[in-house]
């Protein structure tokens, strides 16, 4: 029950802000503003990833998972219902409330699996990656035509219905357990340990999610424009082949710990995945008329190295309390980097006015994410403390 609940959980930490980019103009048009200004809305919620981070974890010590992670349900769902209430001012406020209550769960959930799946950690850190892909595949897919039958606003707010149903599991799946806030003595144990961006690691983790970040969101927001200008798509066939990207993000996500499961090392699996991410911008600028096949390996890998990334956060800390400061750290350096991303590629092929500079920065984002991870996943798995 306690994995289900997260599962269905984790269908909510992308799908809120994912499901405004396909009814962009029809949003614009109701606010009364530009689809540059209604751009704005997907790009906050990453920026309050890194913001609200170091925020999440304190909650996550003075409430407990159980607690934040319902606390996180309920600001999303709050957050999506003021989005929709008609105005760009509360759209705005809507947004920013969305953004801190998914920095929640982008926290607890490597905090929760090294609790109470850390037997399994790889398998279960598979699935979420899987369940946040699939959010992000079923709002891409059905928020348009659902906006053309009831409107952009009920579109927006039909996504309720899976915080709801969440809200129900979640406190189903908790009944009976008792919040587990840090108390004194494990706070005392993780003083022991030191600050966690004292240890080599974490900053190599941060780098590998920086890098993984920072080309996600890039890829996701420029690749129709990509495909558009390269192979002379139109817009709603650009936007369906770049789908491709978050679909085959699920087969990352579970295909990873099937491998480690194998006896394949994470640092293998690593060096695997970043070898197919690293075919998309190199595939685009030498062969761009095979972009199914480099969509399709960068998706997987994307959907892999996000997996292995928040294995190692959890298997590499010695401490619950050190988990939840790494995930925060990692997270919070990683998403400022993730919201720079697509601004930056924008910018270089605005100033380039073509493709090959972008796809060259994303290259090099990649390479820096493949070299850190690499050195990560190449430390030994600490002794519990």
């Amino acid at each position: 029950m306690l994995l289900a609940a997260m599962l269905v959980y984790a269908l909510n930490l992308r799908a809120p802000f994912v499901s405004l980019a396909p009814i962009v103009d029809t949003v614009a048009d109701g606010l009364g503003v530009s689809p540059e200004a209604v751009g704005l809305l997907t790009g906050i919620p990453v920026l309050c990833f890194a913001v609200f981070a170091p925020f999440a974890s304190v909650l996550l010590a003075k409430v407990g998972i159980e607690r934040a992670i319902f606390f996180s349900l309920l600001g999303v769902f709050a957050g999506t219902c003021i989005r929709s209430a008609g105005s760009f001012e509360l759209a705005l406020v809507g947004t920013v409330i969305i953004g801190a209550a998914i920095t929640i769960g982008n926290v607890a959930v490597p905090v929760l699996i090294s609790r109470d799946f850390a037997a399994s950690a790889g398998a279960v850190t598979g699935m979420y990656t899987a369940a946040l892909n699939l959010g992000s595949v079923i709002t891409t897919l059905i928020t348009a035509p659902l906006a053309a039958a009831v409107g952009w606003q009920w579109a927006l707010m039909a996504w309720t219905l899976f915080m709801l149903t969440a809200m129900v599991l979640w406190r189903r799946a908790t009944a009976g357990r008792a919040a587990t806030p840090v108390n004194l003595v494990q706070a005392r144990a993780d003083d022991a340990l030191g600050p966690v961006w004292r240890r080599g690691i974490a900053w190599c983790l941060m780098l590998a999610f920086a890098g993984q970040s920072f080309s996600y969101y890039a890829v996701t927001t420029w690749l129709p424009e990509i495909l558009g200008d390269l192979q002379g798509m139109s817009d709603s066939g650009a936007g369906g082949a770049a789908s491709l990207f978050q679909l085959f993000g699920m087969i990352g996500g579970v295909g990873v710990p099937l491998l480690v499961a194998r006896g394949v090392s994470l640092r293998a699996v690593f060096a695997g995945m970043s070898a197919l991410w690293l075919t998309l911008p190199l595939g685009l600028l030498l062969a761009p008329h095979l972009w199914p096949v480099w969509a399709a390996c960068a998706g997987m890998s994307q959907g892999g190295n996000f997996t292995v990334i928040f294995t190692l956060v959890v298997q590499r800390s010695r401490a619950q309390g050190e988990a939840r400061r790494m995930s925060a750290m990692v997270q919070a350096l990683g998403y400022t980097a993730a919201a720079v991303g697509p601004f930056a590629l924008g910018a270089i092929h605005t100033r380039t006015d073509g493709w090959t500079a972008p796809l060259l920065v994303v290259l090099g984002a990649l390479l820096v994410m493949t070299v850190s991870g690499l050195t990560a996943a190449s430390t030994r798995r600490p002794e519990p403390a």
